[in-house]
């Protein structure tokens, strides 16, 4: 019976109630003291026999009730010692749905404890999303985004990947209230996988971010930064349990983090940039320069919508943005070269050589443009007084002769 109970639950749908624009900051703390007060004293580390795994069990009394004996029943299953982020993150992003948001972690390798787990992530030899098991060790094992889930991306997913790929969309919902539309769901969902996921899912499978040696390293990347807090290799007696859910903390908000600055500062800006393209020939008859009626972040909305548009479009009406206009937080207005891709440091058309490094009067006697503030020494952005200023810098940009 009570096998049957944790099935109708485990299927029931995922319902996250409503909040408005106006409640969500308050229902977010509340989440996170929730989340917190829940990890720190409701789930305790039991001491078990040293041949034997140790389980998180959830805190109860003679006088707990029948709900909370119920929801006890279900359990979330990992394995124990060492950790990685990935399980770290999976256990978080499942504690924060209702239906597991009270299940213990069982951290074990032994078959017939995590069996009886509602939920097994990272251990097991086993995917199958119908029975709750999320790993990705098994030989056979080759799941992306994009075969399982036909999304573009196509490194190999961890246990946060593919916890991540199935309950990504009520994780989201979950963090920003159900009152969010589909459309903003599924960009912030894809958003997410490819600017925090992937690289999770990348560094546990041993996924090389680039061919060849780098030019430097980078040692603080949420993945680093977990593992930094599993007990020393000559540490005695390691708390691996209590660090664990340390691990759990750290992934999680800042996956909640970034969740949230997509949906408050990121997406907004998208509406911004979809307004700007429509008019970029309103601007210049070029069509590529692009203004912005504020300052935001429009890098990615820009490739991502050029991305969209370009894939149907015949040749001639392909888009392509060289500048950038907008005003920064004094009201001078910028000029910024777009770079090749997200992630390049090489402009599509970087401002002309001879205005590099130059300022003021000086770069307005050789550029012969009023109102000029600087050229950045390396070309990859301007300053004027003026929109119009702004505006001649970018078009003498299109045209000036390059060597």
């Amino acid at each position: 019976a009570r096998a049957s109970m944790r099935k109708a639950r485990v299927s029931q749908p995922l319902r996250a109630p409503h909040h408005n624009q106006h409640t969500r900051p308050l229902r977010m703390l509340a989440l996170a003291g929730r989340l917190a007060f829940h990890r720190a004293t409701t789930l305790r580390a039991a001491t078990a026999p040293a041949a034997t795994a140790t389980t998180f069990f959830r805190a109860s009394s003679a006088s707990a009730s029948r709900k909370i004996i119920i929801m006890a029943s279900t359990t979330i299953g990992t394995h124990d010692g060492s950790f990685h982020c990935d399980e770290a993150l999976a256990c978080y992003m499942l504690q924060l749905l209702p239906e597991f948001a009270a299940a213990p972690i069982v951290r074990s390798r032994d078959p017939a404890k995590l069996a009886a787990c509602t939920v097994v992530v990272d251990v097991g030899g086993v995917y199958d999303p119908a029975t709750h098991r999320y790993d990705h060790h098994q030989r056979e094992f080759k799941g992306t985004m994009q075969s399982l889930a036909n999304k573009r991306w196509t490194t190999k997913l961890s246990s946060a990947g593919l916890v991540y790929l199935h309950f990504g969309r009520q994780v989201i919902r979950q963090i920003l209230g159900a009152a969010v539309s589909d459309e903003t769901v599924e960009i912030l969902y894809d958003k997410t996988y490819d600017g925090f996921i992937e690289e999770i899912d990348a560094i546990d499978n041993g996924v090389n971010q680039y061919d060849g040696e780098p030019r430097y390293r980078i040692t603080s990347t949420i993945s680093q930064r977990v593992g930094r807090l599993a007990p020393a290799w000559n540490e005695p007696n390691g708390d691996y349990d209590g660090q664990f859910r340390k691990a759990m903390q750290l992934a999680g908000s800042e996956f909640v983090q970034s969740v949230m600055d997509l949906h408050t500062r990121w997406l907004p800006a998208r509406d911004i940039v979809v307004q700007a393209l429509s008019q970029r020939f309103q601007i210049h008859p070029s069509g590529a320069i692009l203004q912005l009626d504020s300052a935001c972040p429009w890098k990615a909305h820009l490739y991502d919508l050029e991305d969209e548009h370009n894939k149907t479009a015949a040749d001639s009406d392909k888009i392509c943005i060289k500048y950038v206009l907008f005003t920064d937080q004094g009201g001078k207005w910028r000029v910024m070269c777009v770079s090749e891709g997200a992630s390049s440091f090489n402009n599509r058309l970087s401002l002309p050589e001879p205005w590099c490094g130059l300022r003021d009067a000086e770069l307005s006697k050789v550029s012969g443009i009023p109102g000029c503030v600087f050229v950045h020494a390396s070309g990859f952005i301007g300053g004027n007084d003026t929109r119009e200023g702004a505006l001649e810098m970018a078009a003498q940009s299109l045209t000036f002769p390059r060597a």
